[in-house]
């Protein structure tokens, strides 16, 4: 009866262990996961605007998340303007 008692605890502990292992493994995963998705945002925030200069007397930035840009016009041998914000072309 002895033998069997401990035989008994030993596969319970054996199972809890089995439980706890996988646990903590689904846990690790959701955290790599969470942590992927948000160096992704990181990127994709560290991309979100351009810069364009498509001549000497422009510069335009764009908003690559919303399709918005400013635009400066810069006269020849004159000192900088003020930036305004106009609408994207492209449509929503």
């Amino acid at each position: 009866m002895n033998e069997k008692t401990t035989r008994l605890s030993l596969t319970g502990a054996i199972i809890i262990l089995s439980i706890a292992i996988l646990f903590s493994a689904s846990q690790i995963s959701r955290a790599i996961i969470d942590s992927s998705s948000n160096s992704n945002n990181t990127d994709a925030e560290q991309n979100r605007y351009e810069m364009i200069s498509p001549n000497d007397s422009n510069i335009i930035i764009f908003d690559n998340q919303s399709g918005e840009y400013w635009r400066k016009f810069i006269e020849t041998g004159e000192g900088p303007t003020e930036w305004e914000k106009q609408t994207s072309p492209i449509g929503n």
